[in-house]
């Protein structure tokens, strides 16, 4: 890895007396340096100590400061847990992400390295219930970062897992898990919900619900609104829809794969449906989709075939 030699940096939060510069990605870029000692930046979140060691098994990596070309940082991992003001109450965190212009972008209460060693089970035992005003009002949970809009209004959440809050919808109040996300005026964008729930669609009743919700973060969930708080788009494991296809029916279904169990039953992958003004698209936004008219949700126990098992590894 190729290295400068220390340096003085200037920051609009106060200079750094000497960073090391590395080559952080294959195409030579050195934009995020390294410091030996500790240094003190002043923030309008509050004073904040940048990573200079690594100090426990659950922060083995030492991550570097990154800053935009002007020297706004992007990046700042902390030395320590540290209590910061932000637009949603004072937070906890061990790293921060910014916008070009120093507004807060992300904030990660914990940013623990996952190994061997140190699970995601080892980071929840140390995480804490955060209260923290949102558009709902004041929440409680354990959250594992939260996402702003630049104008400082929070725009996503994302849950620990086992972790749930819940908010009022368009629909009424639904319990969400993994991740809730909001547009900058409030409203509710996008939500994953804990259990299967039953949602009006343009081409009739679904029951929304991911079964694999393990790469969800709050920025995108399978419950999705727009912003007049109708249905933008839903995933499902349990309807298959109907297309007449110039007087002939294709019927679009959740898939199945392999369990990772390793047993000869299957898992049920989620069919992703999107809406859009009159057009249906199903797992894809590409191409023109399909015309509402021509589309009917209908339950995958109403198909012949469709009791083939399907299981969980936890079922």
């Amino acid at each position: 890895m190729t290295t400068r030699t220390m340096q003085p940096c200037s920051t609009p939060y106060g200079g750094l007396e000497g960073i090391e510069f590395r080559e952080l990605a294959s195409n030579s870029r050195m934009d995020g340096g390294f410091i030996t000692g500790p240094q003190t930046l002043k923030t309008p979140f509050g004073d904040m100590v940048p990573q200079f060691e690594t100090e426990d098994m659950g922060r083995r990596t030492l991550k570097p400061l990154c800053f935009y070309k002007d020297g706004t940082p992007k990046a700042i991992p902390l030395q320590t847990r540290t209590m910061l003001k932000t637009p949603i109450g004072h937070l906890p965190a061990e790293l921060l992400t910014f916008y070009p212009s120093g507004a807060l972008k992300r904030v990660f209460p914990l940013d623990g390295k996952l190994s061997g060693f140190w699970s995601w089970q080892n980071e929840l035992k140390l995480a804490e219930k955060l209260s923290f005003d949102s558009p709902q009002g004041a929440l409680n949970a354990k959250v594992i970062a939260f996402r702003f809009y630049e104008s400082g209004a929070l725009k996503s959440l994302t849950l620990w897992p086992g972790e749930s809050i819940t908010i009022m919808t368009p629909l009424g109040m639904i319990t969400a898990r993994k991740g809730v996300s909001f547009y900058e005026n409030g409203s509710v964008r996008s939500l994953e919900p804990l259990k299967k729930t039953v949602l009006e669609t343009p081409i009739g009743d679904m029951r929304a619900y991911d079964s694999e919700p393990n790469g969800i973060h709050g920025d995108t969930n399978s419950l999705q609104f727009a912003p007049d708080g109708s249905i933008k788009g839903i995933s499902t494991v349990d309807e298959a829809i109907e297309v007449s296809i110039e007087g002939v029916l294709e019927v679009f279904r959740p898939g199945l794969k392999n369990n990772v169990c390793g047993d000869e039953r299957k898992v049920k992958v989620p069919m992703h449906v999107l809406f859009r003004g009159e057009r249906v698209f199903i797992n894809s936004e590409e191409g023109e989709g399909f015309s509402v008219e021509t589309c009917r949700a209908i339950g995958l126990e109403a198909l012949s075939g469709a009791d083939e098992p399907s299981y969980s590894c936890g079922g």
